[in-house]
């Protein structure tokens, strides 16, 4: 994509801001998102079904990302986008505001249930490795969850994908993103795609899921809750 072109993109993404302003992730680098520039349109941040492109397994966007490398047992620090952020935090946080002070719009909708997943076939089976709930997502906080120990290795172009999910509260709307990986594994991990993850309120799933939440509506919310935090690193390779 040219620079003027994706410039355009760009301005029409803060336009919409009022009218569609979700979460993405943000780290790893998810396909469709700001920094994919071949792909973003503005929308990495939409439900399922918002627009007839918005489609499973990877909101969308088909073709492989930018690519992040992962290695058994490492801790990923994931991080959220929204529409709010400027670009100056890409790589770090946003200050979390005083109980008075002025904070960024997230539209997080009070949280909800977050997944995280594994895929070796592009999006066709999902491996869970861990989940948040009520608080979950918020760009004012790290979420930690491990790639398990016994993880086998993937390294074949837009078929490894790190996956984040996201179940709203307050509105039957389900997200999900792709980031494309490459992971070195166990020496004898094996996969396992019998565990998945819970999809809803898209077609031939179950219809108007909503998950609780921590009722900071689109405010910074509590963060990642420690027992999650304590299962989340815990995950094996079942």
């Amino acid at each position: 994509m040219a620079i003027s072109s994706y410039l355009r993109v760009l301005v029409a993404a803060v336009l919409a801001q009022s009218v569609m302003a979700h979460m993405a992730l943000l780290y790893p680098m998810a396909r469709g998102s700001i920094g994919d520039r071949k792909q973003y349109d503005g929308q990495p941040h939409a439900w399922i079904g918002y627009t007839k492109e918005r489609t499973l397994p990877c909101n969308g966007y088909n073709k492989p990302g930018p690519v992040t490398l992962l290695k058994a047992g490492q801790i990923v620090k994931t991080r959220f986008w929204g529409p709010a952020l400027s670009n100056k935090y890409n790589n770090r946080l946003p200050t979390k505001p005083s109980a008075s002070g002025k904070q960024l719009n997230q539209a997080r909708h009070g949280g909800g249930f977050c997944q995280y997943s594994l895929s070796y076939d592009g999006g066709k089976t999902f491996h869970l490795i861990g989940e948040y709930k009520r608080s979950c997502p918020d760009f004012y906080y790290e979420w930690p969850v491990k790639i398990p120990d016994n993880v086998p290795s993937c390294t074949k172009r837009g078929k490894c994908l790190f996956v984040w999910s996201w179940i709203a509260t307050n509105m039957p709307q389900f997200y999900i993103n792709c980031a494309d990986v490459v992971i070195f594994g166990a020496k004898n991990g094996k996969w396992n795609s019998k565990a998945g993850i819970e999809i809803v309120d898209v077609p031939n799933h179950p219809q108007n899921v909503v998950k609780p939440g921590d009722k900071a509506g689109d405010k910074m919310g509590k963060g990642p809750d420690p027992a999650d935090v304590k299962k989340n690193l815990s995950y094996k390779w079942n």
